[in-house]
Parts: structure tokens; sequence; C-alpha cells
């Protein structure tokens, strides 16, 4: 049920050489203004995703174990090793990074095609016989997508991969109810706690889709089953504007942010489950140093990240 990814996801998550320079330059501007912050890198020859010569359209992480090229032994070894002895100022982490599975902006946007959608439709809650905004639901094929993660997820535990000892999730719906619904009966929810970040969500602006609900709304659904709503989360979205549309370096640049702090604020946890968004995926891989990498709804990509903390003379 899960799917490789579709020439539109092919689409959405490549970088242009403009798109790429400009995060660059916004984020010298940042890290300027910051006494310390953490470079981010990817260790190479862990997985396959990682290597140019994987065509992304046609490689599925189901299949090959999330596209290891070590055994998950000894990925976890090197881990542990490189963390034990990288210093204080090199930290490594393992990342999983989820798409949330089809929602009903994902079947409207393969019914108008690429064009018509980012037009016209994006723009509108719904045609009458599909809505997708605000705030759309998974659809049913969205739920399987999550369910089948969480098959493939116990397998590999029994292959030796760990557990993620920290979790965060986007506060579009979609994404939560993908971490619900492929976590729910591998951990305890409740235990864990997956904290819901703003900075995780979707590239935001003029597409209805990727407006979030208010707090009071996620904190009536989602507090219950265990999740967390980060401090100082608005009660209404004060990101999504009708008239603006983030660029890619942009929300990057947030990302990056979000990255800044959760290396900073989780030192001693190494593995991470991120679930988010094809254009959060896309800022993440551009943010990591990765290369482009297509995730198909419901999909996943996991990073072995190297991060070293620079300091300023301020």
């Amino acid at each position: 049920m899960a799917t490789n990814p579709s020439s539109l996801d092919v689409l959405d998550s490549h970088i242009s050489s403009g798109e790429a320079e400009e995060y660059i330059s916004k984020l010298k501007q940042f890290e300027a203004t910051l006494a310390t912050y953490w470079k981010f890198e990817v260790v190479p020859a862990i997985f396959q995703q990682s290597l140019a010569e994987t065509d992304e359209s046609k490689f599925n992480y189901l299949d090959n174990h999330f596209g290891i090229l070590q055994s998950w032994d000894s990925i976890v070894e090197k881990l542990n090793k490189l963390n034990a002895s990288g210093g204080p100022d090199e930290s490594y982490k393992l990342v999983f990074l989820a798409r949330h599975g089809q929602g009903f902006h994902n079947l409207a946007h393969s019914k108008y095609g690429n064009k018509a959608w980012n037009e016209h439709w994006s723009k509108l809650n719904g045609d009458g016989e599909i809505v997708w905004g605000p705030d759309p639901n998974l659809t049913e094929l969205g739920i399987s997508q999550a369910k089948e993660n969480a098959a493939v997820w116990k397998q590999e535990l029994v292959n030796n991969l760990i557990l993620p000892t920290k979790w965060f999730v986007s506060p579009l719906s979609r994404s939560i109810d993908t971490l619900i619904n492929t976590w729910k009966d591998i951990v305890d929810l409740q235990k864990v706690n997956p904290l819901i970040q703003e900075k995780l969500r979707e590239t935001t602006g003029i597409h209805t889709c990727d407006k979030r609900s208010p707090r009071r709304v996620i904190a009536e659904k989602y507090e219950s089953k265990g999740l967390i709503i980060e401090p100082g989360f608005e009660e209404e979205d004060t990101y999504y504007k009708d008239d603006y549309r983030e660029t890619v370096a942009e929300h990057s640049l947030r990302i990056n942010k979000n990255l800044q702090q959760i290396f900073s604020e989780y030192p001693q946890d190494s593995i991470l489950s991120f679930t988010s968004h094809s254009g959060s995926i896309r800022a993440q891989l551009l943010a990591l140093g990765h290369r482009s990498f297509a995730v198909g709804t419901g999909g996943m990509i996991p990073v072995f990240v190297k991060a070293t903390r620079h300091h300023n003379k301020l």
C-alpha cells in the first residue's frame, strides 16, 4: 500500500541552485546572530538513499530494510562509538523523517494535476466531492500506509534496530494521525509523549490544506492520547497567510532553527523520529546536507547526521 514517489513527489522534492543559494545566504545571516550554532552533515555509506546512484523514483525503503548498507548492529554500534568519542562540540543522531500518509489534499492534487492545483484548487477548501482545507484528514489509504510502517518497524526491531527515544510531529492533523497509527502498537504514547512543534509543519501560505487547526482543537483531539503541545504554541495559526507562500529557503531556515533547538536541548537522545510533510522533508534534507530525495505519501527516509558546534565571538 505504501507508494513509491509519484512524478509530482519527485518534482516537489527537487531544489534549484537558486533556492539552495538563497537558503545558504539566509543561513549565514542567521548563524552570525548566534553565540553558538550547529552545522549539519550526513555520515556517508550508511543508507542507500544518500548515494547519488540510488533512483528515488524506483527505490522502495520497505523492501530494503529502510535502505541500510550495513547491519543495524553495525549502525547502532557506530552511532554509540561516535557519540562516546566525539567531544562536547560533536553530536551524532540517527533521524527518521516520515511523511504523513495520503491526505485528501493529495487525492485532489493528483485529481487536478500540478498546474491546476497550484493555480486554482489549492486556494479553495474543496470541490464539492473532496474536502481538503483547512487541515485535511488522512484517507483510508493514508491510514493504511501508517499502519504498514508500523509493521515494518516491528520487523526491523527484530533485526536489532533500536527504538527512537524522542518523537516530534507537525501540528497538522494528517501528520499527527500518521504518527499515532504508526507508533501506537509499538510504544506507549502516554509515556513517550510526542512533541507537537510548529516549526515542523509544511510549507505554509495560500494552500488551504496547510492551514492548521486552532490550538484548542489540537489539544482536544490529541492531548488525551499522550501528545504534548510545545510551549509558546499560539491559539490561532500565525504562520499561514492567504496571499503569500513560504519559499523553499524560508522553510529550510525554519527547519534549521528547529534542528538547532533539538540538537541543543536533547543531547542524550541519539535516535529521533520526525513525522511531517513532503515539503518539510525537502527542507530537512537540505538543512542536513543530504541529497534531495523524493518520499511518497506514508514514506520514510532515515539519515545518519553529524552535527558540529561552532562558536562566534559576538
